[in-house]
């Protein structure tokens, strides 16, 4: 990877980046499988790099790419979820040709931050998704009943939700209950049955039409109620990695379970796979491609 040509490519042509979007080869978003497999990489922007025990592991640029221009390549992959200098680098190197490119719209909500649940939309606009010819938005909607940010999150995800749906774009909306255990440590999502079920029953109903909305959902922590949850909305899901915690092997069985589902249509998967235990990111994609 060689990062010192993107970088004069970035400082002696920044119009490079516009003009790759445009030339850029589309595809619809569900292939011939009906299926999806994305690449998820929009974690930096939020200022969380940790994989694992390495809390910088995503920290290093030329290696993130490296991990994914390896996963894109591999068969079944669909696309990728990204920040915009994510997305900049990958299009400069040509790596999104025939892929469904996914713009992360709100990267506001920083990790550890006092307002990070006020997740505002510091990342992709509606008109850039637009302007960009990408495929779709993704936005995080993390809702604590005790933090005031989180009114302020709800309603200006209802207005991009909104904005994606007139310009006929899909949205992916990742909905969490959250909340602070009170000794001032951060909010951690609750991924019980219950709350994962008020979690999508909220973002389904946002905004004025729900005609352009999916849904990302963890898997429960019990594996078995992912049935009963999913029964909330008819809206198109698909199932977030999350931190496997290093057990690979779980988190693909939890995977296999739930895109039984009829409502869930693939994966939106990004460091279980381009930092696997054993890193092996060819393996680990190969992996879940073969679950869909």
């Amino acid at each position: 990877m060689d990062v010192g040509a993107l970088s004069r490519t970035r400082a002696r042509h920044p119009e490079a980046i516009a003009e790759a979007a445009a030339r850029r080869v589309r595809r619809e978003l569900l292939g011939d499988s009906g299926r999806l497999m994305i690449v998820a990489a929009d974690h930096p922007a939020r200022g969380s790099l940790g994989v694992g025990r390495d809390p910088f592991a995503m920290a290093n640029r030329a290696d993130l790419l490296e991990r994914l221009c390896l996963a894109l390549s591999r068969p079944g992959v669909d696309g990728v979820l990204a920040s915009a200098d994510v997305l900049d680098d990958l299009l400069l190197l040509g790596a999104l040709d025939g892929k469904v490119v996914m713009g992360s719209m709100n990267r506001g909500g920083l990790a550890g931050a006092a307002f990070e649940l006020d997740d505002r939309f510091t990342g992709y606009r509606p008109e850039d998704v637009e302007r960009l010819r990408f495929d779709a938005g993704k936005l995080l909607l993390r809702v604590d009943y005790e933090d005031p940010g989180s009114l302020r999150t709800l309603h200006s995800t209802a207005r991009v939700v909104d904005g994606m749906a007139e310009r006929g774009l899909p949205v992916f909306v990742e909905p969490f209950l959250t909340a602070r255990d009170g000794s001032g440590g951060p909010p951690r999502n609750d991924l019980s049955a219950a709350a994962v079920t008020r979690s999508i029953a909220i973002a389904s109903g946002l905004a004025g039409t729900s005609a352009y909305t999916w849904l990302k959902v963890p898997v429960t922590e019990n594996p078995d109620d992912m049935a009963r949850v999913m029964e909330t909305s008819t809206l198109p899901a698909v199932l977030l990695g999350g931190d496997t915690g290093g057990d690979q092997e779980a988190a693909y069985e939890k995977w296999r379970g739930a895109l039984q589902l009829p409502t869930v249509q693939g994966l939106v998967v990004g460091r279980a796979l381009l930092y696997p235990p054993d890193g092996d990111v060819a393996g680990a994609v190969d992996t879940a491609v073969g679950l869909l």
